[in-house]
């Protein structure tokens, strides 16, 4: 990821403000606020404003006038217990706004959030910058024979190499193409004083989906935790996951208590229907249950039993 003279000097002068507040702070964010924090290879994540930290959930959950006399023990105890029984509205009362350079492609998963205020960057008003994503090697895959919107087998030598031509290649000509349209280079110089000067609105149409966009994704904390369980999962495109991962971990400076009983009871468990509770207890009873006896379907089971590390009874 590169930054202008312009961007980074940008970034300081907005960390070098000194503002005093009355409002709550949270001290491990602050350090990184306004931070362009790099991702894949041109895009970043900057954390940019946020409202309220822990206190402010607890404070919403007893309807308090301040942070009161609780002990912090007490606050953690509370925040457990409303995140274990699925309270919500006491998160909302959290906010954070990112700003956020990612392909397009990416952005048009991540929008399908709708949760949250967006402004993109307009390439009706601009010209996009001339960055493309080129995955890396190992992050080149072939399509999943079991998931079909899985990635299977690594690819390597002449097929990978091939792949990363035809996007590179592909991505370069119609970026070429989008400038000759527009006869107007992303730095405003112009191409030819004949050229054909089409409409922005129009011309963007031609480039390719590994394009970089920005935007500006603001949401609470109960959203951003509903994004955070899909896309800093496992199963989640890579791609997205990079940009989730850093986001967890901004989540975690700005409220700990929160991060933790997130981890806990959204990201380390696993619901289980009322069929598969029954299967376990007879598990735990030393009872022999099968799946057709269960009333689960066989992807069902498999997943009740892969939670519960039960791998020699998978089907």
């Amino acid at each position: 990821m590169k930054l202008t003279k312009e961007q980074a000097q940008e970034i300081k002068d907005q960390q070098n403000q000194e503002n005093k507040t009355k409002r709550v702070t949270a001290p491990e964010l602050e350090k990184i606020l306004y931070d362009a924090i790099p991702i894949l290879d041109h895009g970043f994540v900057r954390v940019v404003d946020y409202m309220g930290d822990d206190t402010s959930i607890v404070q919403a959950a007893r309807v308090s006038y301040g942070k009161g006399t609780k002990k912090v023990s007490t606050d953690s105890g509370l925040i457990k217990y409303l995140m274990r029984h699925w309270h919500s509205t006491p998160f909302e009362m959290c906010e954070i706004k990112y700003h956020v350079k990612l392909p397009i492609f990416i952005a048009r998963q991540w929008i399908r959030h709708r949760t949250a205020n967006v402004n993109e960057y307009s390439a009706r008003y601009s010209i996009l910058d001339k960055e493309f994503y080129l995955p890396a090697p190992e992050n080149l895959a072939t399509q999943s024979q079991s998931n079909r919107q899985g990635r299977g087998d690594v690819l390597e030598g002449e097929p990978a190499k091939k792949v990363l031509e035809l996007l590179k290649g592909d991505a370069e000509q119609t970026y070429n193409n989008y400038e000759t349209m527009l006869n107007e280079r992303y730095d405003g110089s112009v191409i030819n004083e004949d050229g054909i000067g089409l409409a922005r609105e129009l011309a963007r149409m031609n480039l390719t989906l590994n394009t970089y966009t920005q935007w500006y994704w603001k949401t609470d904390l109960l959203n951003l935790m509903n994004f955070l369980r899909l896309r800093a999962d496992s199963h989640a495109q890579y791609e997205i996951r990079a940009y989730a991962d850093v986001m967890l971990d901004t989540v975690k400076k700005w409220v700990p208590i929160t991060y933790e009983a997130f981890m806990d009871y959204r990201v380390g468990g696993t619901e289980v229907s009322a069929k598969g509770k029954a299967v376990i207890q007879k598990l735990i009873k030393g009872e022999n249950v099968s799946m057709e006896d269960s009333g689960l379907s066989k992807r069902e089971w498999n997943e009740l039993m892969e939670a519960f590390n039960l791998k020699d009874k998978l089907i």
